[in-house]
């Protein structure tokens, strides 16, 4: 079964898993760790992310934030490309380092943000990096201890995660702290990482009165959230495919573009294709990635290939037109 489009919905909130290659480790040291979050504070910044809990693990991350206009997609892209080259440098290996696609759960906010910082943030308790809850609050690889104080990290949004416990600092980190307590207990929360019909009603148990009653409910398992939010997020997700869809509906192709494009340029497809570096020419294939991705909604890899070119370089095509905008 082919896997489904990511959802991307700007502002919306997403509990990321990233993962080694067949569970291998992706960090090997502190060094390591400290450049990973030194990346991600960089794109979190200029995408306008807020960020409410993370956990670097040995062989994955957990990460949970909201992303700002630009979706996830851009954040994620730039942060996993720029740490896998960085790690093949300095370990001298070759290959990939990610599983092929990070696991992304669009979340309901108001019903799942505060089990979601908890869960992530006890990751490192868990499996033992840290031992009790007093090393957890010291431990440097998770929010946790910037939430608590112990830790710098003005890229999390600290302040905001206090503030559903508590206007007083000092109350709400101590309801929070117990707050984490308590989840200790619960173990290893699989509804937690994942959507889907049983994850959003709460349980097999939930389905079943459920369908005994005769209800039905939208479910995804893209989506943690009830049928009333998987339905709204469709909605939302639609509007966007839907005017693709349009332009699609009209004939429009990415060759189309191509040949529009290079037309009005003054510009040949020789040139276009040969990797050439010339700002005219530069300028034409970043008009055409643009295009390519808003109106056609392609992904680079696609549109390198009419381009004839290395998916990096529509990559930072990309990256340009975002930066500037």
């Amino acid at each position: 079964m082919p896997r489904q489009a990511r959802l991307d919905v700007p502002g919306a909130l997403h509990h990321i898993m990233v993962r080694g290659i067949n569970k291998a480790s992706i960090f090997e040291d502190d060094q390591d760790r400290q450049s990973f979050i030194e990346r991600l504070e960089k794109n979190v910044i200029e995408a306008k992310c807020s960020i409410y809990a993370w956990a670097l693990m040995t062989n994955h991350v957990h990460l949970l934030f909201k992303s700002g206009k630009k979706g996830i997609s851009t954040v994620m892209r730039k942060l996993l490309t720029w740490y896998a080259i960085y790690y093949n440098r300095r370990h001298k290996r070759t290959g990939h380092l990610f599983e092929n696609r990070y696991k992304s759960i669009l979340c309901d906010e108001d019903n799942y943000l505060l089990a979601l910082i908890r869960y992530i943030h006890l990751n490192p308790l868990r499996v033992g990096l840290a031992k009790t809850l007093d090393d957890l609050d010291r431990y440097p690889w998770s929010g946790h201890s910037a939430v608590m104080g112990k830790r710098d990290c003005p890229w999390l949004d600290a302040d905001y995660v206090l503030l559903q416990f508590n206007n007083t600092k000092r109350k709400a980190r101590n309801v929070y702290r117990q707050f984490v307590q308590e989840g200790i207990a619960m173990g290893h929360q699989p509804e937690l990482t994942g959507g889907g019909l049983i994850r959003s009603l709460g349980g097999w148990s939930k389905v079943q009165s459920s369908q005994r009653r005769g209800e039905k409910a939208e479910y995804d398992e893209r989506i943690l959230g009830n049928g009333d939010f998987v339905t709204s997020i469709f909605r939302e997700a639609e509007e966007k495919q839907v005017r693709q869809l349009k332009i699609r509906r009209t004939g429009l192709t990415i060759q189309g573009v191509i040949e529009k494009e290079c037309k009005t340029a003054r510009i040949s497809h020789q040139e276009l294709k040969s990797g050439s570096r010339r700002k005219a020419v530069s300028g034409v294939r970043l008009k055409i990635a643009r295009r390519g991705v808003d109106e056609l909604g392609l992904t680079s890899a696609e549109i390198a290939r009419h381009l004839g070119v290395c998916t990096s370089t529509i990559t930072r095509a990309l990256e340009t037109t975002e930066r500037d905008a």
